[in-house]
């Protein structure tokens, strides 16, 4: 156990979590949180017009999440665990496992997944595009049917290849002494080419040798396409093992995404879930549909980080201001408690996830109100939960909805 122990990890070992029947909703935004423009100072969250979240802030407690540590910039699956109180330092889930469970794959314990990207090369071997121009479903499920029908098997192990969503893809590797320590082939830049498999042990030489012929067949198949001409693997990874969320918290959980990445999250933890939506306003309508029969819900809205990892700051504005429309829904069905938040910032003006605090805010009957007005990452600033990790979330949502004991006498 590590000497800092966090207080979600605190309710779990001392046996301070307990049932109550209470319902709580989860709201993330992803790529929340953002930093200012040179022209007004502003930043995304500061310049959308939000007029429901501003309200529900003036009647929640805020503060800040550090989704990792400070200075650490998160992916989507760190940032997810930690907000649900599993500590990624503690629990390394990879991106191919999240992507697999995602999409439905079964997974057996020796496989090694791969979260996959098409991309664009140019004519000397350099990425002039990580994601392709972002093609259609249709148009990426056709390529990635093309590289199943061309490669099954290397070396006795079993390629697995399944679509996930516009340029991104699962490759999963099923044979014998396959080890996920094999360093991403991704450089996440244009500009540069593609990175090699390195192994990080000797242990991981065969499944890196592995990977590099996929990679050079894959190629080779892709010589005719324009665009998707081009596979970077990232997230190399075996399934692990987590406390089951109703196990560790003592309720119902479910979670409700677009993107299969997100549904992977919810899978790897325990969350059923519920229904296929295609939009948002799907999975809003799956949660009011479904508000009798559960206790916690996670909901996920995406555009919001797509549009910062495009650096388009008036998009992200416009999403949020998406995202603010659907607070009302949520809500009329009368949650004992709300959180909402996001699993990391994506700044437009960096074009990328960033190491940026994201604000968040709890409401409940019992959580306040502190002194902030508004929804925004300054005003978080001054909340009364201050900055705090994003693993202790879980520990303040659960103490709001009635689901923490006392400690001691």
């Amino acid at each position: 156990m590590p000497r800092v122990i966090i207080l979600a990890m605190i309710l779990v070992e001392k046996n301070l979590v307990h049932k109550a029947k209470t319902k709580i909703i989860l709201f993330v935004i992803d790529g929340l949180g953002g930093i200012p423009r040179p022209e007004d100072g502003k930043t995304e969250m500061e310049a959308a017009q939000t007029p429901n979240l501003d309200a529900l802030a003036k009647k929640s407690v805020l503060g800040l999440i550090n989704p990792v540590a400070p200075g650490v910039s998160p992916g989507s699956g760190p940032g997810h665990l930690s907000i649900f109180g599993y500590d990624p330092l503690q629990n390394d889930v990879g991106r191919g496992v999240l992507e697999a469970l995602g999409v439905g794959m079964k997974l057996m314990e020796s496989d090694v997944a791969a979260r996959g990207n098409f991309a664009t090369l140019d004519a000397d071997g350099l990425i002039v595009d990580r994601r392709a121009g972002r093609p259609k479903d249709q148009d990426a499920a056709k390529v990635v049917e093309l590289l199943k029908k061309n490669i099954k098997e290397i070396e006795g192990v079993q390629v697995l290849l399944q679509h996930v969503k516009g340029h991104r893809f699962v490759v999963v590797f099923r044979g014998e002494d396959l080890s996920g320590r094999v360093l991403e082939t991704d450089p996440q830049q244009d500009g540069v080419p593609p990175l090699f498999p390195v192994p990080e042990k000797r242990e991981a030489e065969h499944t890196a040798r592995i990977i590099w012929q996929f990679i050079q067949k894959a190629h080779y198949t892709l010589l005719n396409e324009k665009k998707m001409n081009c596979v970077l693997l990232r997230g190399f990874s075996k399934l692990p093992y987590l406390q089951p969320f109703s196990d560790r918290y003592k309720m119902d959980g479910v979670g409700i995404a677009v993107y299969p990445m997100y549904k992977g999250v919810a899978r790897v933890i325990g969350l059923n879930i519920l229904g296929e939506p295609r939009s948002f306003e799907e999975e809003v309508k799956i949660l009011e549909d479904n508000w009798a029969e559960h206790e916690f819900f996670f909901i996920h809205y995406k555009d919001t980080d797509e549009a910062g990892e495009d650096g388009d700051f008036d998009r992200k504005v416009a999403k949020l201001e998406e995202a603010d429309s659907f607070v009302r829904r949520l809500l009329a069905l009368k949650p004992d408690v709300i959180a909402i938040t996001g699993d990391h910032s994506t700044p437009a003006m960096m074009a990328k996830h960033s190491w940026h605090p994201v604000p968040f805010m709890i409401s409940g009957p019992f959580a306040g109100p502190d002194d902030c007005t508004a929804f925004t990452e300054r005003q978080a600033k001054h909340g009364y939960y201050g900055r705090i990790r994003a693993t202790d979330l879980m520990s303040l949502i659960l103490a709001n909805a009635g689901r923490a004991k006392k400690f001691g006498a």
